[in-house]
């Protein structure tokens, strides 16, 4: 028997921005979009909207902004709008006594195959440790953080070379169809949820923890391509970032957005930069060489590597801060 959805949507970034616009084109009824209070952005601190917030806008939908998500004032607001379903896409945690709130439940989309990659950067961490596969889940809310009933998953290949952008990107477009196709099967009875404990069974759980500045440092110790997963796992956002040491003292700090592997046997230190200074900069590495692509010195905008080299010129010995 089909319901009549009511949809409260949670949401901030791009991504969200997505889904909410793909549930509107659907023609499902949004009664309120709830997202992050503005806040100061960028140099010159100008208040900056979510892209949630400005997606709302554009289709004249109702906001909540709250600071505090069990604010007495704010759960008063949330329920006279009378949702049935609460959709939540790339936002904070939620209380119980917001995930409990409509009769047809809360779901979640997650950007891996859950019960994979649990937490705050999944699409990140499944480049980084070189997964060939991931995907997206629906879920039901529950106490625990992305451990609620699967409603359903969609797996999405992962290409050899693809960066944490790219992945985003697709993984945002897919998004728009398995939140709608979610939406119908709640609409029409059909969900048939599967606890994340069967789904585990036989399966060793990686994590997907916020991402830390001291893990963006790339540790030239480590083999070639774990070195490269980890530069495109972090690219373009937060971005991996090195720095490179002259002989006489000089420092270099760059964020790296993109690389390539020479896999062999350097016969130099691990940590040494070789450049011919014109087209390429490379770093020997245990098992060859990481070849920088593209870089971004600090205080300027990101080039190739031939951009950099043509106005930094790396005369005598450099290392990187490894070595």
């Amino acid at each position: 028997m089909e319901q009549k959805i009511r949809i409260a949507y949670f949401g901030t970034p791009e991504f969200a921005a997505s889904q909410l616009e793909a549930i509107l084109k659907a023609g499902y009824e949004v009664a309120v979009v709830v997202t992050m209070p503005d806040k100061p952005a960028g140099r010159g601190r100008q208040i900056q909207y979510s892209d949630v917030k400005k997606t709302a806008l554009e289709h004249g939908l109702p906001l909540l902004q709250p600071e505090k998500l069990r604010d007495p004032s704010f759960l008063e607001q949330l329920a006279a709008y009378q949702a049935n379903l609460f959709v939540v896409v790339a936002f904070r945690m939620l209380p119980a006594v917001v995930w409990q709130m409509p009769e047809l439940g809360t779901f979640n989309l997650h950007a891996s195959l859950l019960p994979q990659y649990r937490g705050a950067a999944p699409i990140n961490f499944a480049i980084i440790n070189g997964e060939s596969e991931t995907g997206l889940t629906t879920f039901f809310l529950n106490e625990e953080i992305d451990k609620g009933a699967v409603i359903m998953r969609e797996h999405v290949t992962i290409r050899p070379d693809e960066t944490a952008g790219e992945l985003h990107d697709e993984l945002m477009l897919l998004g728009n169809k398995v939140v709608v196709e979610t939406i119908q099967k709640i609409e029409q009875g059909a969900v048939v949820a599967l606890p994340q404990e069967e789904l585990a069974e036989g399966q060793t759980l990686k994590p997907a923890p916020k991402i830390s500045k001291e893990f963006c440092n790339v540790d030239w110790n480590q083999d070639c391509l774990t070195i490269y997963n980890h530069i495109r796992g972090l690219s373009p956002y937060p971005a991996a970032h090195t720095q490179l040491i002259s002989d006489n003292g000089e420092h270099i700090v760059l964020k790296v957005y993109g690389s390539e592997m020479e896999v062999g046997q350097p016969d130099i230190p691990v940590g040494r930069v070789v450049t011919d200074n014109k087209k390429y900069l490379k770093i020997a590495v245990k098992d060859g060489f990481i070849h920088l692509t593209q870089v971004q010195q600090a205080g300027k905008k990101a080039m190739p590597i031939d951009d950099f080299l043509r106005g930094t010129q790396l005369i005598g010995l450099w290392k990187t801060a490894t070595e």
